[in-house]
């Protein structure tokens, strides 16, 4: 390693960058039923500015680890900065659905390419001591979910309104920016070291032939699954429960807190479990958590979002440990392309199931009734009220829904248990901090 690269402050400029990643899941997911009253958009709009954010992160992860071992993880980086700059001023400065489209898409494609690039760089920076320093690293993005909803649900009870022309969701996005300047001011002048992959001499047609190896497309397929599960549930939970309970964007802080301390205290538990184990565990937690979210009301909802924060708190770095440890001549490519195939389908099924939440909303209004018309109904009218119970009913049908998927996996993941098992190929140490989100 050069003696240049000091890699305490490029630790730090990559938990500022992951931190904004963060900070634009827990802030749109509290300002998604503000924008859509400010720009007058349906459930359907909202979910494809909302999916947006998770087809543009799979773009630009796959992008950037295919080339990432290339032109260098310095260059991804200040791409990622200026992106991030253009989608929170776009946002902030919004007139209507396309700006809400293109901004979010900045700002998604931005979290894509902070992840290409940190998750190679922490490996790099600290060969002697992984686990414990990725594990610092990727606390910040549930870490960031919770000062995220926190900050929406403090300036919404706050009653502060409007400052200098900005209103409230404007302020909020606002706040992204802090960090945003912080982290690019910082790697702009730091130097880097080379990705663990190309200081290692694994070949790139080695790399490319363990990513089309049987296993690492089965979890593959998997991951597509896990990643619905825990980020379509956390970015659409103040939709779906809005009208369930007073409090809803707090289930969000909740799971994400649940995530981050889980994650931090997580070292003697997987420790002593490998990944299958683990695997199933998380999916039959979640399972439950997402049953009982469709189920209860009042009090029990924060004992079911608990449930399923443990449930979810494990997925992601578990599958991304898994193909680590038994496929490890994947590299930063096959970490990437798993990370990527997650947030695409969760962006295929925010598309899908924004147009089924109407549809459920449309079949609970008297017939023939205009969406639009109830939706924006003043508030104590018939009209109103008739929107509210509709809403009632259909969050938790949509959470009912996604049921089947956690479903599904604790099959698919129980079979994984007893194959790993059978061929003796699982590592049974402890589930490594590898790069997560």
């Amino acid at each position: 390693m050069q003696a240049t690269i000091k890699r305490d402050k490029l630790f730090v400029a990559s938990c500022l960058a992951l931190l904004v990643t963060s900070l634009s899941f827990g802030i749109r997911a509290g300002i998604l039923g503000q924008l859509g009253k400010e720009f007058d958009l349906s459930v359907s709009e909202l979910s494809i500015i909302a999916g947006t954010a998770f087809w543009g992160f799979p773009l630009a992860v796959v992008i950037g680890g295919f080339i990432v071992d290339v032109i260098g993880m310095k260059r991804l980086l200040v791409a990622a900065f200026l992106l991030h700059m253009a989608g929170i001023l776009l946002t902030v400065f919004a007139t209507g659905f396309w700006s809400l489209f293109i901004s979010t898409l900045f700002i998604g494609m931005a979290n894509g390419t902070v992840e290409a690039s940190c998750n190679p760089l922490v490996t790099s920076l600290f060969p002697d001591k992984k686990t414990t320093k990725l594990s610092h690293f990727h606390l910040w993005f549930p870490g960031g979910i919770v000062i995220g909803t926190l900050i929406v649900f403090l300036y919404g009870q706050s009653g502060i309104g409007n400052i200098a022309g900005f209103q409230p969701w404007q302020l909020q996005v606002s706040v992204m920016l802090i960090p945003t300047l912080i982290y690019g001011y910082l790697f702009s002048k730091l130097d880097f070291p080379v990705t663990e992959r190309v200081s290692s001499g694994v070949s790139t047609s080695q790399m490319y032939k363990s990513v089309l190896s049987p296993l690492f497309i089965f979890m593959l397929v998997l991951m597509l699954g896990t990643g619905i599960t825990e980020l379509f549930t956390g970015q659409w939970i103040e939709v779906l429960l809005k009208n369930v309970t007073e409090n809803s964007i707090l289930i969000l802080a909740l799971t994400a807190g649940t995530q981050t301390l889980g994650r931090a205290l997580a070292g003697p538990l997987l420790h002593r479990l490998t990944p299958s184990a683990v695997l199933l565990g998380s999916s039959v937690l979640s399972a439950l958590g997402l049953y009982l979210l469709g189920s209860v009301s009042g009090n029990m909802i924060f004992l079911a979002a608990f449930i399923f924060g443990m449930g979810v708190t494990y997925f992601w770095p578990t599958m991304l440990g898994f193909v680590s440890e038994n496929i490890p001549k994947s590299g930063a490519l096959g970490i990437n392309l798993m990370g990527g195939a997650g947030m695409f389908a969760t962006s295929v099924y925010m598309y899908f199931m924004g147009s089924f939440y109407d549809g459920i909303i449309a079949r609970n209004l008297p017939q023939n009734a205009s969406l639009d018309a109830y939706r924006t109904a003043a508030p104590g009218s018939a009209e109103s009220d008739a929107f509210a119970s509709a809403t009632s009913v259909a969050g938790p049908e949509i959470i009912n829904a996604t049921l089947v998927i956690p479903i599904i996996l604790v099959v698919a993941f129980t079979g994984l248990y007893f194959y790993m098992r059978k061929t003796k190929t699982a590592v049974h140490t402890k589930v490594p901090a590898t790069p997560v989100i």
